[in-house]
């Protein structure tokens, strides 16, 4: 299983893999780190990262980059338009009112979602990490920026979709450097101590975050978000830098000035967020690419008034950060426990309408900064189905045009048997991704027994309970008290709420009489359907669409990549022999099939800068095999003159090896005097037919040109000494017989029997050995003790 961290930037991308016990950042095919954001569109295929990065002159219209920022926007969206006249590359309007991007692919005008072109890039990085591991790659975790609103990360969720990614989690940029700063500290202060309060200040291409983090062991709390969104500077028609904040638009002559406006802008921001944080901070930890500036990093640390810190990679701490996340969130691998607690960027709130009023009731559910991941369950009491509708409660601090997150319609909502309004629990959620969402929603249904009476625990009538709301939450310690001041005075915990019903239907059996204790009412519970409509949210067709039009580019691109290495081998193989045929293989080619050649060569040059500049695959390898046909026997033999040498002296040195062993057995050595005379004779004979063999074929072959053929080929000669070698080894390399030494008296005295121990004794201990001893026994028992 695969553990692979995403950190996907306005400019560049990094990759981050869990491997070899540790986290590490993995280069792409270009030996760098760093992959840029761009994606480039041509007549045959795409380019995605540096080599489309290096056609943003020569193919400027189709090469976008900077798409992150329209991520869940609407083409009509103020922020779209006006970014529109600063962008090279077209803007267009997808039939769904979303933001696309017109290009030219494959000759035809094409218009690609903002989903589709951000998952081309998570296709590149995905190779990136397929190659690093050797593996496929399919979990992962992706950062986005910690203001990006819903919208925004269900388009980058569906964007990983398209590329094939199960994303486990979207991670806040400054929550997975926060991670990465946390999971090897060994100070932290323990769980039920003051946590260690450390600012993380991210100064990216074109966002500044700023986020606060308590840390204590094995736990990461991030206790507010602060942004400054799109800080882009670009360059008008007038050379006047533009910069361009949450706060409103600035024009500045010059980057000092410019960065003056930062910070006056940041202070006034964060004055208002970390007030009553400032006394508390440890440290102050400094990333994003413009991090390195000096002016900028210098008014950070006056604020602040420390020094700051850099003991994380200003580049990678965000994708290592993921990669932890991924590796925590997967099975495969074992983790220390560290538990991640983010909260809301903006609060979130309801509104639905009203039965009995005829109104709009709302209610903010989630405030700014509130705990996520986190659930709540709200109760209504309805006779019909009703829609909720979720959205942004302070539209002014949202950096979006449209507060509305979505419509949730719960269906299939049916009075009781007794026509009264029927309890209605309904589940909504912040997940690990920062989406909210209706999870779940049930129906409490009143079932009565046949026999008893009806000891109803909802006194109050039904058209003042109609609007009433109550919120359960499931997750402890989570601003309790900010809850109750948005939601109805009856709100409580669910617990709360069935022991509230246990002890009214106690007070209703202490009031009947003794035979209608028996009845009793139960309740069942219902699952009930929900219709989503999220805003800007792609529908199931043409995610399907997109999926499948994502999987023909990338064929179409492995296409084009076999036909462009086809035409380079035959570029390569004209280039290589031409130069070889005046240098190494000049002796080896005659001087007509040499000029032959070489004309072939020339004109297949032409050919690949005229005709052949844009031709099907099969055709560079049917030119590149009728090449061969002229070199490799020219390249063959220059083989066979570097290779025929050595083998025949291993052949001669295995000839002269076993010449050596004969001449010894014929003169008597009693090193080989066990050998046998038959197989000896076998061996002389082997050996001559060998010698008389490389004779013949040394002054056949000294007699040929090196442009010619050889009479002998290397390979031959090598299954000639094999040969050789199989036959002859195993003879002369046959042990001698041992003989074993006669037993002297002198090594049983000293090895008999010690302090006067008899020699049955000794046998009696060790019977097994004394069996297989000779039967004399004063033999035996040296024997015994030596073993």
């Amino acid at each position: 299983m695969s553990v692979v961290g995403f950190d996907v930037g306005f400019q560049s991308c990094y990759v981050a893999v869990a491997r070899a016990g540790g986290i590490e950042t993995v280069a792409n095919e270009y030996s760098d780190r760093c992959t840029p954001s761009f994606v480039s569109f041509g007549p045959r295929n795409r380019s995605i990262g540096a080599a489309a990065k290096s056609q943003v002159v020569t193919n400027c219209k189709n090469t976008v980059q900077g798409f992150k920022r329209f991520h869940g926007r609407a083409f009509s969206d103020p922020y779209v338009q006006a970014a529109k006249s600063s962008l090279v590359f077209d803007l267009a309007q997808m039939p769904t009112g979303t933001t696309g991007i017109k290009v030219m692919y494959m000759e035809e005008e094409k218009v690609f979602s903002i989903e589709q072109v951000t998952a081309m890039l998570l296709t590149k990085l995905k190779e990136t990490a397929e190659a690093a591991l050797k593996k496929p790659v399919a979990d992962c975790v992706i950062s986005v920026p910690s203001f990006f609103t819903d919208a925004e990360r269900r388009s980058v969720m569906d964007a990983a979709q398209i590329a094939g990614l199960n994303c486990l989690r979207l991670m806040n940029d400054t929550t997975a450097v926060a991670l990465a700063y946390g999971i090897y500290k060994q100070d932290l202060p323990a769980p039920e101590e003051k946590p260690r309060t450390v600012v993380f200040v991210d100064v990216g291409h074109a966002g500044y975050q700023v986020s606060v983090c308590a840390f204590n062991k094995g736990k990461l709390k991030v206790r507010l978000f602060l942004h400054i969104l799109s800080m882009v500077l670009v360059l008008n028609r007038h050379s006047m830098l533009i910069f361009k904040a949450g706060l409103g638009y600035y024009l500045k002559h010059d980057s000092v000035n410019t960065l003056k406006c930062l910070y006056l802008t940041y202070r006034m921001c964060l004055n208002i967020g970390l007030h009553g944080y400032l006394e508390d901070i440890y440290a102050v930890e400094i990333m994003g690419g413009a991090s390195r500036t000096p002016a900028i990093k210098d008014r950070i640390s006056k604020f602040f008034g420390k020094e700051l810190s850099t003991t994380l990679n200003a580049d990678e701490a965000v994708a290592r950060g993921c990669a932890l996340q991924c590796a925590i969130l997967s099975p495969a691998f074992k983790v220390r426990e560290f538990s991640i607690t983010e909260v809301v960027p903006y609060p979130i709130a309801l509104k639905w309408t009203s039965a009995a009023d005829e109104g709009v009731s709302d209610c903010e559910v989630f405030p700014k900064n509130h705990a996520a991941p986190f659930s709540k369950v709200l109760t209504f009491y309805r006779r019909e189905p009703f829609s909720l509708e979720a959205y942004y409660n302070n539209p002014k601090e949202l950096p979006y045009s449209d507060p509305t997150i979505g419509q949730f319609t719960i269906q299939k909502v049916v009075p009781q048997p007794s026509g009264e309004s029927s309890k209605v629990k309904v589940k909504v959620r912040v997940n690990v991704h920062g989406v909210f969402s209706v999870s779940s929603a049930s129906l409490v249904e009143v079932v009565k027994s046949a026999e008893g009476e009806e000891p109803m625990e909802m006194d109050t009538p039904v058209k003042e309970d109609e609007n009433k709301m109550q919120v359960d939450q499931e997750v402890q310690k989570a601003q309790g008290d900010d809850q109750k001041e948005h939601a109805d005075k009856k709100s409580d915990t669910e617990d709360m709420e069935t022991s509230t019903e246990d002890n009214k239907q106690e007070e209703k059996k202490n009031e009947q009489p003794p035979q209608a204790k028996k009845a009793k009412v139960k309740t069942k519970t219902v699952d009930l359907p929900i219709e989503n409509s999220l805003n800007w949210q792609l529908a199931g067709e043409a995610l399907n669409l997109f999926v499948e039009n994502e999987g023909k580019m990338i064929m179409q691109d492995k296409l084009e990549k076999e036909r462009n290495d086809a035409k380079n081998y035959v570029e390569e193989y004209v280039y290589e022999m031409r130069d070889k045929l005046h240098g190494v293989l000049e002796n080896f080619v005659s001087e007509a099939d040499r000029d032959s050649f070489s004309l072939k060569l020339e004109d297949t040059e032409n050919w690949l800068y005229e005709e052949g500049e844009d031709q099907q695959k099969q055709v560079y390898i049917d030119k590149l095999v009728e090449l061969k046909k002229l070199g490799e026997p020219i390249q063959n033999r220059y083989t066979e003159a570097e290779e025929r040498p050595k083998a025949l002296d291993e052949l001669g040195r295995q000839i002269q090896q076993y010449t050596k062993v004969v001449e010894a057995y014929k003169a008597k050595d009693e090193l080989y005097d066990h050998l046998d005379e038959l197989e000896m004779m076998k061996v002389d004979k082997q050996m001559n037919e060998a010698m008389t063999w490389m004779n013949n074929k040394m002054n056949l072959q000294s007699k040929q040109s090196l442009s010619q053929d050889p009479v002998v080929k290397a390979q031959e000669i090598q299954a000639k000494t094999k040969e050789l070698y199989s036959a002859c080894n195993h003879i002369v390399t046959k042990p001698k017989p041992k003989v074993e030494p006669p037993k002297e008296e002198t090594a049983a005295e000293q090895n008999g029997p010690v302090n006067g121990q008899e020699g049955s004794e000794a046998q009696t201990g060790n019977p097994e050995k004394g069996q297989a001893a000779p039967e004399t026994t004063e033999a035996k028992l040296p024997e015994m003790d030596i073993n």
